[in-house]
């Protein structure tokens, strides 16, 4: 089929592969450079984020994001305990960890080691819970008729260490309030 297999690369089948196709015709080349990737574990590039904030209740993926080759196998520690997939946490296969239903006691120092035949190498993140934002009052049903104007509330709690924002949509479409400026007006009360 014109294929070439190379089973148990090492350093030593790296190069130029020409491929030669001929007939009574004529004959014709093709070119490929097959470069060998190793190198251990590193987080040089795209270390561990420093700080991960997760919500009270909620769930969070924290990255862990290697450069390696080849693939590394991933292990992690919460401070000194080694943690195990079970009904909260998982590791995913990419690296990434994942937690569900957050509480305070999730709180800590998160490590999440990489290693592969070339090496070893770690990178570490402190996980900290943040009260989860809740609407405590919803917008309700109006009816208006046609001319008339139309006002809806919209109003939430929220951890006092984060900021706020409040997008409306209509149909799905976020509603531009500086385009829409004379159709649409928006009322912050604090």
């Amino acid at each position: 089929k014109g294929e070439l297999r190379i089973q148990s690369l090492t350093f030593e089948d790296a190069g130029m592969y020409q491929c030669i196709a001929e007939n009574a015709h004529g004959i014709i080349y093709a070119n490929a450079e097959l470069k060998i990737v190793a190198s251990p574990p590193t987080f040089e590039l795209n270390p561990m984020k420093k700080k991960i904030l997760a919500a009270k209740g909620g769930r969070v993926i924290i990255e862990c994001k290697p450069k390696a080759a080849p693939k590394p196998k991933f292990s992690w520690s919460k401070g000194t305990e080694l943690l195990v997939n079970g009904s909260r946490i998982r590791i995913w296969d990419d690296g990434s960890l994942e937690i569900v239903n957050i509480t305070k006691l999730d709180e800590g120092r998160y490590t999440c080691f990489a290693e592969n035949n070339r090496g070893k190498a770690n990178s570490t993140g402190v996980l900290e819970m943040t009260e989860a934002t809740r609407i405590t009052l919803a917008p309700l049903n109006v009816d208006v008729t046609v001319g008339e104007n139309a006002t809806m509330q919209c109003i939430a709690s929220h951890d006092p260490t984060l900021d706020l924002t409040f997008i409306w949509s209509l149909n799905g479409f976020v509603i531009d309030f500086e385009k829409e400026h004379e159709h649409y007006e928006r009322n912050v009360m604090v």
